[in-house]
């Protein structure tokens, strides 16, 4: 039998608060994030839900959400792998911008497309900007031309399924159980991948912040059920919080 699947989106960042496009900038965890993936740890311990291999990016709001996950379920000592590839949608030349001010300056309704569209990335960044992947130092290794200037969430999907392909889906099929903390558009991707998510519901799919979802497979790895885990209330207000940032301009 494979092993089951544990999806948990990072804790609210910095950013996040300050109502900025965040992508690959490295923010970090708000104060509310932290409480988010502490809670995240003690959802997996109430479940009595085991974890044998971590996956998380090299944003270090996901590995900070990670760390706090494991330290509080006693389990620091877990193997875990860093992914660029599921790294948070990169947002282009929209990064460090504020949304409000943004959607001022090019209008709602082309920002909606950029935000929400499956196939429609943002503007680039261009190829001197500081912001441009190819100047971080943690991407030193990776070929130049696989390192985006901009994404749509298709082009993140295709990103994110390498990963699962060569590491995430080989542990679950060796029976282990695997927890994945990423971000809130890479952990998309994974969802319609696994749930075959058109690509008009998966644009007005949000995922809540901090709350661990569970998926249980058969053996082609496809969804057998899937649930988020906690309080059923705590639940639809984060992601009544998610779906209010998701939709703020102000």
């Amino acid at each position: 039998m494979p092993g089951k699947l544990i999806l948990v989106r990072h804790g609210q960042s910095t950013w996040n608060v300050e109502n900025l496009f965040t992508g690959w900038t490295d923010v970090d965890l708000s104060a509310l994030g932290r409480e988010e993936a502490a809670r995240a740890g003690r959802e997996l311990l109430a479940e009595k839900l085991s974890v044998d291999i971590a996956f998380t990016s090299v944003l270090k709001r996901a590995i900070r959400t990670l760390w706090i996950m494991l330290d509080g379920m006693d389990r620091m000592w877990l193997p875990v792998e860093r992914s660029w590839r599921l790294n948070e949608r990169h947002y282009g030349a929209l990064q460090g911008l504020d949304k409000a001010q943004t959607t001022a300056l090019h209008g709602e309704a082309q920002v909606k497309i950029w935000r929400r569209s499956y196939d429609i990335p943002p503007p680039p960044l261009a190829a001197d900007d500081e912001r441009h992947p190819r100047f971080d130092v943690r991407y030193a290794g990776l070929n130049p031309a696989d390192l985006p200037a901009t994404e749509s969430l298709k082009d993140t999907l295709a990103r994110v399924l390498p990963c699962w392909d060569a590491r995430i889906a080989p542990e679950l099929r060796s029976g282990r159980n695997v927890l994945v903390v990423a971000h809130g558009n890479s952990l998309r991707a994974m969802v319609r991948m696994l749930d075959n998510v058109s690509e008009a519901e998966i644009t007005e799919l949000n995922i809540p912040t901090g709350v661990p979802l569970l998926y249980e497979l058969d053996a082609s790895l496809k969804p057998t059920g899937s649930r988020y885990l906690g309080d059923p209330a705590a639940i639809a207000a984060a992601a009544e919080a998610v779906r209010r940032q998701s939709e703020k301009k102000s």
